[in-house]
Order: structure tokens, then C-alpha cells, then sequence
């Protein structure tokens, strides 16, 4: 798990918002003409949502590997920032399919001549591209959210450092109480608040039994 900048990231996904209002308003403009040249008008801005569609996917990728994910609710976020994204390809997909819609007539007899079809695919655009803006300004507002909260950051880092911790190092209840024995002193080791004791040795069997202590001898006068 990689460490990042959160609050970059929150800014990022802040700018997503605008930049897809921009490309709605792109796309509203050319449905309103004639689309007389189909890949003068439409193709701006179909290479412009692919564009932001890989941009939005290398930054969920980056999100995924970092301590976003250990966030609460981070992968039901980043489920949604998938979705998101998958919905600005999808527009820019359907511009696509607007501009063959224009020029198909060049290749099949009998198609259609005017931009009917062509406006049905951009108006599916737009919608594809609210849908997805929507969904970015929730999910800026949360990260937001949660770093300026306090408890809500406390939780996060809880969390995250948990996640940090390698499988198998952390211990459960029952084996953080632990008990050491020895032929010598012996100690038990708990979870409880109680002293440390130490049980005095028991003589091996046939060993000499310990001398008495020698007194120390008062000088007479």
C-alpha cells in the first residue's frame, strides 16, 4: 500500500466535475447544428472525453493501491469512481458512433441523410456525462469530508493502519496471552493488569538442598 497526497487527489477529483460540465456544453452545441461536418464537430470532443476517461482510470488505479482503499467505505468508493469512468468512455463512444451515423451515408446506400441519428447518440452522451459528474462531486465532497473531520480522520487512520499491518503478523485475543515456564524462575505473562510475579525455583530432584544463609558474627567487647 503507497501513501499519497489525499488532499491532491481530492482536488483532482474537484476538477473532474467542471471539465465534464465544459464537455456537456460541447456536445450540446454540435446536437443543436446540422453536424454538416461530422468529423470537424464531433470528433473534438470525442477525443477529448477519451482523453479524460484514461486520465479518471489511471488515477482510480492509483487510488486503488493506496490508503484511499482502507478508507472507510474506499472500495464501494472506488467502485463508484469505476463506474464513472466507464461512463465518460461510454460518452465518448457514443460520439463516435454519432460521427459514423453522419457518415455512413457516404458508404450505404439508402442511409440516413439527416442528423436525426447522429443527435439521438449525443443526447445519450449527455447523459452519460451527468451521470458521471454527479458521481464526482459526491465523491470529492466525501474525501473532503473526511479530511477535514477530526473523529472521521481518526477512524481513517485506525483503519488504514490496520490494513498496513502484513497477513499473519497480527495476533487474536486469546494468543496475546502468553505463558512462559522455565526450570528456574518462572513467569506468566497476560493481557491483565496484575504484577508480574516470580515463583521461587524448585531444587532438582537429588541436588543439594541450598545452604542456610551465614550469620554474620557480632564482635565482642
Amino acid at each position: 500500500m503507497q501513501i499519497i497526497d489525499l488532499a491532491e487527489q481530492t482536488r483532482v477529483l474537484g476538477q473532474v466535475g467542471p471539465t465534464l460540465k465544459s464537455l456537456r456544453q460541447e456536445v450540446e452545441s454540435v446536437k443543436a447544428g446540422e453536424i454538416a461536418k461530422p468529423m470537424h464537430e464531433i470528433g473534438p470532443v470525442a477525443i477529448r472525453a477519451q482523453m479524460l476517461a484514461l486520465t479518471c482510470t489511471q488515477q482510480v488505479a492509483l487510488l486503488a493501491t493506496s490508503q484511499y482503499a482502507a478508507m472507510k467505505d474506499g472500495h464501494q468508493n472506488l467502485a463508484e469512481l469505476v463506474e464513472a469512468t466507464t461512463q465518460i468512455s461510454l460518452a465518448a463512444t457514443l460520439c463516435t458512433l454519432a460521427t459514423h451515423d453522419r457518415t455512413e451515408v457516404l458508404l450505404y446506400e439508402g442511409a440516413d441523410e439527416t442528423p436525426a441519428a447522429s443527435r439521438t447518440r449525443l443526447t445519450q452522451a449527455t447523459e452519460e456525462l451527468d451521470r458521471a459528474a454527479t458521481t464526482y462531486r459526491r465523491l470529492a465532497q466525501r474525501l473532503s469530508y473526511r479530511l477535514a473531520s477530526f473523529p472521521a480522520r481518526r477512524e481513517d487512520e485506525q483503519l488504514i493502519a490496520r490494513a498496513a499491518v502484513p497477513p499473519g503478523a497480527a495476533t487474536s485475543p486469546t494468543e496475546s496471552t502468553a505463558r512462559r515456564e522455565d526450570t528456574g524462575n518462572s513467569a506468566v505473562v497476560t493481557d491483565s493488569p496484575r504484577p508480574i510475579t516470580a515463583a521461587p525455583a524448585t531444587p532438582l530432584p537429588g541436588a543439594p538442598a541450598p545452604a542456610a544463609p551465614a550469620r554474620s558474627a557480632t564482635p565482642t567487647r
